[in-house]
């Protein structure tokens, strides 16, 4: 378990705002270490509401941090709830496209260098998706949110 990420995120409940961005029939998406056991996930960029942010400066703020894209938000596609003690998260998945910048593997300002949980940035296919969500011994909802908003239609 990396411990200054649970420090940070755990036993309170966060609010989370994450963007998905789609190019060229491919999804934007960030591994991560995890949390709460070993492994990777892939998600969406994205991270937590500070207390007096705007959703929509805090996702932003969140995609410049961790990708290098500027991106302006389009709509509001899903909200889902995890809960895995001690992390507790609600989370806003929002449409976006992405209006400048270069995409980079940037980092969390909150965790020091040494424990940085992000590991890549890339733009995957959804078979890719696929491929890598059977592979992973650590799932992430997101999967789940992908078929529940049928995601497969901005693709097109």
């Amino acid at each position: 378990m990396h411990q200054e990420a649970v420090n940070l995120y755990g036993n309170h409940l966060r609010v989370r705002v994450c963007g998905v961005y789609v190019k060229e029939n491919k999804i934007l998406l960030v591994k991560h270490h995890a949390l709460q056991e070993e492994g990777f996930f892939w998600a969406p960029p994205g991270g937590g509401l500070q207390f007096g942010e705007t959703i929509e400066s805090a996702l932003k703020r969140e995609f410049i941090e961790e990708t290098g894209l500027e991106i302006e938000i389009q709509k509001l596609l899903t909200v889902t709830e995890y809960l895995s003690l001690p992390l507790h998260a609600v989370e806003l998945f929002f449409h976006v496209k992405a209006i400048n910048g270069e995409l980079i593997q940037g980092k969390d300002p909150e965790i020091s260098m040494e424990n940085q949980l992000i590991s890549e940035v890339k733009m995957l296919s959804v078979a890719e998706i696929d491929r890598l969500q059977k592979e992973s011994s650590v799932k992430h909802r997101f999967h789940k949110v992908l078929n529940d908003i049928e995601l497969l239609k901005l693709l097109q």
